[in-house]
């Protein structure tokens, strides 16, 4: 759909590589380790599990078109069903 997805993490490059290798991924994961662009798009936040709380990435997806203008986001994003729902909006979008 001559998107470009990228994903990004606070996890470190090797990291990356080694989860990359595994699930034969071919999309560019990027590594944010000092929390800059998670912070700038509000999705390293206070989380809950168990009654801990921790810092971490609430997984979220920002279509952004290529003037870098956010077309859309989605927050907290669960993988089922989420890539209709990205390729229904970038359809949309393209009208």
């Amino acid at each position: 759909m001559n998107a470009v997805i990228l994903g990004v993490s606070p996890d470190s490059p090797e990291s990356h590589c080694r989860f990359a290798d595994k699930h034969n991924l071919e999309i560019t994961l990027l590594s944010d380790t000092e929390h800059k662009v998670l912070e700038n798009y509000d999705v390293w936040q206070k989380k809950k599990m168990y009654g801990k709380e921790f810092w971490g990435v609430v997984r979220s997806n920002f279509l952004i078109d290529s003037e870098g203008n956010i077309g859309y986001i989605w927050r907290k994003v669960k993988v089922k069903g989420h890539v209709e729902d990205v390729k229904n909006k970038l359809l949309e979008l393209k009208t």
